[in-house]
């Protein structure tokens, strides 16, 4: 009788110790190797953008970089999809609002 393996059995992971991002100002933690919408997920937050127009919250839809509702910003950079994008020590990662390029660009009603 064989015993159930893990997945982290299967490629012999061994996470290394957290580090610390920042979410809006507050500190979370980060596993090496984490991505930003996992660090967000980790540390309870579920929505990180805000949509062009409307201002409805968004987060991770598909996960895997064809969608843009995780776009995040990072390190004063906009537009970067947190569910590829690796969270590295000391990242200031932001909530981003609409296009993330401020006011005068966001266009009314887009």
């Amino acid at each position: 009788m064989s015993s159930k393996r893990t997945p982290l059995d299967l490629v012999a992971a061994e996470p290394g110790p957290a580090h610390t991002a920042t979410f809006d100002g507050a500190e979370i933690a980060v596993l090496p190797g984490q991505t930003v919408a996992a660090a967000l997920w980790s540390a309870g937050v579920t929505a990180w953008r805000t949509t062009r127009g409307t201002g409805e919250p968004r987060g991770v839809f598909c996960g895997i970089g064809v969608c843009f509702d995780c776009l995040v910003t990072v390190n004063g950079r906009p537009n970067r999809r947190a569910c590829l994008v690796r969270a590295e020590p000391g990242d200031d990662i932001r909530t981003q609002h609409g296009t993330g390029h401020g006011a005068a660009t966001e266009g009314e009603g887009s």
